[in-house]
């Protein structure tokens, strides 16, 4: 309790901080304030309220794709967690020297050019490619490369608010991909499946199931790529450890989905169709959302463990038991 009270008067200080800091620039520079602002209202205007997107603007629409029949409702979660990395990366941005650089323009004209050619296409999606070199460009500019460098990772992370174009493609075949597993996984174990295309129907047609696109695992793949994303990027100081961290996550998360699918057969058989595609369906995420998550922290632990070290040192304490079992 000692700890959170600590962590929260921190972050009250650091928040009043930040506060000051900025009345006490707007005082000292009140036409660069004044800049400012207006930098700020005219990119709420063209994100917020220029209706080119089906008679809605940029951030809508986008807000728009993060409904149930979309597959994307972790959507909603992204503005918070950027915001959670921003805060995160605070000091690091403070303690790097102050150099700002021109290159900072270039990256604006760049991310401005991604947002013309989405609104002269009135594809949101290209659109929504410009705010992380928006972000970029204005941290170069006031700051510096070596402060933007710090944020790369919170300004990329905006992409993931992008829904998938593919999307229906790739539930496609993770439906099919799902429903396999199950056949075959099932019919090992005793219970004889039939499948046909993504139907799954018992030998003895006590049950039947349809393998839809919400079950077959697209939600939870892509909100385990965004959280294994965060993950690997507060926990890993090597690309490639990051790189190899974030692909297993996947494959955990297609691992487990496709054993919620199986336990759905199995409830199905021993209890009824009913009980197993109702409320054992709707809370059956509890159990391999968090068992995904789980096997992703696992691996990356096995991954950092220094087994020559370990090694040694298992090979060291058998020779100090030894020489000690001598000295009786």
């Amino acid at each position: 309790m000692a700890a959170s009270s600590s962590d929260s008067t921190s972050f009250l200080q650091d928040a009043r901080q930040l506060i000051a800091d900025l009345f006490s620039y707007c005082a000292r520079r009140p036409l660069s304030a004044a800049l400012a602002v207006t930098v700020a209202a005219t990119f709420i205007y063209f994100f917020a309220y220029l209706p080119l997107y089906g008679g809605l603007p940029l951030t809508k629409w986008i807000w728009a794709r993060y409904a149930p029949n979309y597959n994307f409702e972790h959507g909603k979660l992204i503005p918070l967690i950027f915001l959670g990395l921003l805060w995160y990366h605070r000091k690091d941005v403070s303690a790097v020297p102050r150099e700002p650089s021109n290159w900072g323009i270039v990256l604006i004209a760049i991310g401005g050019l991604f947002y013309l050619a989405g609104a002269r296409t009135l594809q949101a999606r290209v659109a929504w490619m410009s705010p992380p070199f928006f972000l970029l460009g204005i941290v170069t500019y006031l700051r510096g490369l070596k402060a933007a460098r710090v944020l790369l990772f919170p300004a990329v992370f905006l992409l993931f608010m992008i829904p998938v174009a593919a999307i229906e493609q790739a539930t496609f075949r993770l439906q099919f991909l799902v429903t396999g597993t199950a056949q075959l996984f099932c019919n090992l174990i005793g219970i004889k499946l039939n499948a046909i295309g993504t139907t799954l129907t018992a030998a003895d047609e006590s049950f039947r199931f349809e393998i839809a696109e919400g079950c077959s695992g697209i939600r939870s793949l892509m909100a385990l790529s965004m959280l294994g994303a965060v993950y690997v990027h507060l926990t890993q100081n090597k690309l490639w450890k990051k790189a190899l961290i974030f692909v297993m996550t996947l494959l955990f998360g297609i691992i487990g989905n496709a054993g919620r699918i199986i336990t759905i057969v199995i409830v199905a058989k021993l209890v009824n169709q009913e009980f197993a595609g109702g409320l054992y369906h709707d809370y059956s995420w509890l159990i391999f959302f968090p068992i995904a998550i789980g096997a992703m922290i696992l691996f990356s632990k096995l991954l950092n463990t220094e087994w020559h070290t370990t090694a040694q040192t298992i090979k060291r304490e058998a020779v100090v038991k030894e020489e000690a079992r001598y000295d009786y």
